[in-house]
């Protein structure tokens, strides 16, 4: 039974549309593309704002990290008092 179903040839595709479809039907158009496109570029610029302002964030939490560094901020924590404030 697998010998015939491997040997049987499978039916090639029609290369016309079924009757009563036209090519608008099944097609986007000039429309799609020019909606797809848009889609794209607007996501492409999103993406682009996105990264700028994560690594605007992440600079400016490095140079707190410096400031505080440059103010002796974690020299009070090696103090031996875990950070602890002085009585």
């Amino acid at each position: 039974m697998l010998l015939v179903l491997a040997t049987t040839p499978a039916p090639s595709p029609s290369p016309s549309l079924r009757p009563g479809l036209s090519e608008d039907q099944v097609t986007p158009g000039t429309w799609g593309f020019i909606l797809t496109a848009f889609i794209v570029v607007l996501t492409t610029f999103l993406i682009v704002d996105m990264v700028r302002r994560i690594r605007r964030v992440r600079y400016r939490a490095q140079a707190e990290e410096a400031r505080l560094a440059a103010e002796g901020g974690p020299d009070a924590e090696a103090d031996g008092d875990g950070g602890a404030a002085t009585r």
